[in-house]
């Protein structure tokens, strides 16, 4: 990497207003996610064209499975942004470059693990999901197509992470943008074009991520970052329990979601397919709140880490405010525009009369959350760009985990299908609680109460580096 180029990462991490450093971090984030959230729109959208609920249930049902995809690439990119940012901030770069380069070789093999143990083991994975005799021909149709995605998946989602920490914001955006975008556009092309349905939209999910995982090794290899993926900065010893300590939390909310998906799917399938497809199209709605407040909360992970690790706690502090007042006006912003559009939405999906009723009814109870759940996203980041295994760990599986899955039972048992549908408010309120109950008293020790703070520019600008 070019001096000048350091430079510029050092001035964004250590001197630039607080705002404007955050917004330099999150937007190409957001921007991603915008691409993330289209594309996850997208297969559910296309394949709803068939106008098959059948076809929509079995794009809900293998949800799942890429969902542990992307927990695996979030183990490793998470983890790594972690261990790499604090490190740039202790001005530890060799450091850095071991990391990196364990990320990517960690990222292929376990992705060629999975791929593996996928496509040998379908009948026995059909059978977990849940699938019905109306369903299993679609569902495995498109696990067929999507299993070998496993190790770009990986790789994708774990760089797309990793070179945020290098200060590549708009570079992580690009990356992400290439290979959704290619996915988007395929979609239609095999779906409708080649009446191929869900496993076109499989086949244009896994050239979408063959491209975008090419993307980030020529950006990686060709020197265009502070990282290093040459072998011969590979390191086990000292880099594997640290990436994997922060990983393993950001990875089991994934996992978690994957289950919780499988479970929901599982007791939705009582009431039949429709429920199950309705509810799976409702939660595509519900993500254009809900991903875009993840996407701010992951981009400040590395300038919280950085700051972390060079014991900057006032900028630290102002960064972490800051950000808590962009999510809830970001919340309450999507959350509204969301409610407010939840029928054209649908309708867009599907014209079944039947899952476009459930389909808005579901929607509506998803979104009651949706202004505050930014919180707990910003503050998940948080834990982890500190380092707080622990406390990153028990946030991780509350939300998805032992709240909302006991919930879908409890309140199933009392309430029916409308208890099923409400357990995610549910769960997200008590996440939420949990989450400021975790990071007060542990940022108490490295914030004290009694530090003033000040969000002015030109404090920033003439901070000196640490």
């Amino acid at each position: 990497m070019k001096p000048q180029d350091l430079s510029k990462e050092n001035y964004l991490f250590e001197r630039m207003p607080v705002p404007r450093a955050i917004l330099m971090n999150a937007l190409p984030t957001i921007a991603g996610m915008v691409v993330i959230l289209v594309y996850n729109i997208a297969d559910t959208f296309f394949v709803g064209q068939t106008n098959d609920p059948f076809q929509v249930a079995a794009v809900s049902l293998a949800t799942p499975v890429f969902l542990l995809f992307m927990a695996t690439g979030n183990l490793i990119g998470i983890g790594g942004t972690s261990v790499i940012s604090r490190a740039f901030g202790e001005k530890r770069p060799e450091f850095a470059n071991h990391v990196s380069s364990f990320c990517f070789y960690a990222a292929w093999l376990v992705g060629i693990v999975f791929a593996t143990v996928f496509l040998f083991c379908m009948p026995q994975i059909l059978q977990a999901i849940g699938v019905s005799g109306n369903t299993i021909v679609p569902t495995r149709d498109y696990l067929t197509y999507v299993a070998p995605s496993a190790p770009f998946v990986i790789m994708s989602v774990a760089f797309g992470n990793i070179v945020r920490s290098a200060g590549k914001a708009k570079e992580a955006m690009f990356g992400m943008m290439l290979g959704t975008g290619l996915n988007i556009i395929l979609d239609p092309i095999f779906i409708l074009y080649f009446d191929m349905g869900v496993g076109g939209a499989a086949i244009a999910t896994l050239i979408g991520n063959v491209v975008s995982a090419y993307y980030f090794w020529r950006l990686v290899s060709g020197g265009k970052t502070s990282l290093s993926i040459s072998f011969a900065d590979f390191r086990i010893r000292g880099v594997i329990l640290p990436v994997i300590s922060i990983g393993i939390p950001a990875a089991l909310n994934n996992v978690l979601m994957s289950t919780s998906i499988i479970v929901l799917n599982n007791v939705l399938s009582s009431y039949g397919d429709i429920a199950v497809a309705a509810m799976g199209v409702a939660t595509k709605v519900s993500m254009i709140a809900v991903l875009l407040q993840i996407g701010l909360g992951v981009s400040i992970q590395p300038l919280l880490g950085y700051n972390y690790g060079a014991k900057n706690a006032e900028r630290f502090r102002a960064i972490l405010q800051t950000t808590i007042i962009y999510a809830l006006v970001m919340g309450s912003v999507l959350t509204l525009a969301s409610w407010l559009g939840s029928g054209y939405i649908v309708n867009a999906f599907i014209e079944d009369q039947a899952v476009y009723d459930q389909g808005v009814r579901f929607v509506k109870a998803l979104l009651l959350t949706g202004p505050v759940i930014g919180i707990m996203f910003v503050y998940i980041n948080t834990l982890q760009a500190m380092g707080a295994a622990k406390e990153s760990l028990i946030l991780s599986i509350s939300r998805q985990g032992f709240i909302f899955i006991p919930m879908i039972f409890t309140l199933n048992y009392f309430f029916g299908l409308s208890g099923v549908v409400y357990a995610q408010p549910v769960a997200d309120v008590m996440a939420i609680l949990i989450s400021i109950a975790l990071v007060y008293p542990h940022l108490a020790k490295y914030l004290p109460e009694s530090e003033t703070v000040s969000n002015q520019p030109a404090d920033y600008e003439s901070q000196p580096a640490h």
